[in-house]
């Protein structure tokens, strides 16, 4: 009986791997809150670069499962975002975090529990310029670009579509106050006059007050710099019920199919910008989520980015604790080495093993800058038909 019991476990050995290690990877994203709708797609391309990974069967050796745990940002909740954070750490044992999302609350995480403990983050929409220069230990990446760049280009759209003037709204917090302030610079250095930069709070069910002092401003345009679930659809809706705007700018935060679908038609010629690329591994992403059974969406190319860089960090480590797999971010995000795509997982860890340098372009056609930040390309967006389209890049 002894020796059959023993055979036993030999057989179930050899028919099932067994692992070393079991990496965990925190995917923190607001699944409620202002940006809800977009949440989603961004944690099923980050665990769609999971699964790729997994089915190589040859990361870390083969000895290595990669699992993904996921945690609800709130993207406006500091408090909430730190405390789900730190159950991820403490409770779920997560090596990394693809996340946070919204620039508040991904700050908050970062200096209270990231830093602390060690943790690399990669964020795939933390766009807030004050990223740019916060102490991180080495921790902190992010695959979108800087709202100091979003900032020129939405001055760019705004003098070529022949705007002379525009009032702006944005949700008050580290987010809208950084993209306020770069879109306000940015478009006066070209000459344009911003005629009221004004802060609203979301969640709020009556936005006509806040409408109001827009209207009395005036402006040939409405930029909202907020969010599509929230504020900035309550600050759209009540401007065209009351009469106040017709022609609204809608940067990254207000990007999503949520927002047509609540306005309807009267948003039709709206105009915005979200990060994008016509690069061919955006193409490849797109084509990789519509095989898995979703459709691509804002931030989902910078989610699967995101993931993908921490295992393909721990690989060129050789290891999985993040205080020596950070070094290696920037080494495979990065020329020189072999171009790696989305799908191309497999390629890449077989590179690494072999010793040879990859450049991770990704979905996003990825090249960091500065400490880890994503240089950036945009995409120019359109309301028609009720639907969100991509009309150009930048």
């Amino acid at each position: 009986m002894k020796k059959l019991f023993i055979s036993s476990i030999i057989s179930t050995c050899l028919i099932f791997p067994s692992f070393a290690d079991n990496v965990k990877i925190g995917i923190i994203l607001g699944f409620t809150g202002p940006i809800e709708s977009l949440a989603p797609v961004m944690a099923k391309s980050a665990e769609l670069a999971i699964s790729e990974v997994n089915k190589t069967g040859i990361f870390m050796d083969g000895k290595t499962k990669i699992t993904a745990v996921r945690a609800d940002s709130t993207c406006v909740d500091a408090a909430a975002a730190t405390a789900a954070a730190e159950r991820l750490i403490t409770s779920d044992k997560v090596n990394a975090i693809m996340g946070a999302d919204c620039s508040g609350v991904t700050t908050a995480v970062l200096q209270n529990v990231a830093m602390p403990n060690g943790i690399v983050m990669i964020s795939p929409s933390a766009t807030s310029p004050a990223l740019s220069t916060l102490p991180d230990n080495g921790l902190f990446f992010r695959t979108s670009p800087s709202d100091a760049r979003q900032g020129e280009v939405v001055a760019e759209m705004l003098t070529e579509k022949g705007f002379k003037s525009a009032a702006m709204t944005h949700t008050n917090n580290d987010y809208g106050k950084g993209l306020a302030d770069s879109i306000k610079r940015n478009f006066e250095s070209r000459g344009g006059k911003i005629t009221i930069v004004a802060a609203h709070e979301d969640g709020k069910g009556d936005y006509s007050a806040e409408v109001a002092a827009l209207a009395q401003a005036s402006g040939d345009i409405l930029i909202v710099a907020g969010y599509l679930d929230q504020g900035g659809k309550g600050i759209i809706q009540t401007s065209l019920d009351i009469g106040a705007f017709d022609k609204f700018f809608l940067p990254d935060g207000m990007i999503g199919d949520a927002l047509p679908k609540a306005i309807g038609s009267d948003l039709n010629g709206s105009i915005g910008s979200v990060p994008g690329t016509d690069s061919p591994g955006a193409s490849k992403y797109s084509d990789l989520a519509k095989a898995n059974g979703f459709k691509s969406g804002p931030y989902g190319p910078e989610s699967y980015d995101g993931a993908a860089l921490i295992m393909l960090a721990m690989e060129a480590s050789k290891s999985t604790n993040s205080n020596v797999f950070k070094k290696h971010v920037m080494d495979v995000a990065n020329a020189p080495g072999v171009k790696i795509y989305p799908g191309e997982l497999s390629k890449a860890i077989k590179l690494i093993k072999e010793g040879k340098a990859i450049d991770y372009v990704g979905a996003t056609d990825l090249e960091f800058v500065g400490s880890g930040e994503s240089s950036g390309s945009f995409a120019e967006i359109l309301i028609d038909n009720g639907k969100v389209n991509k009309v150009g890049y930048r």
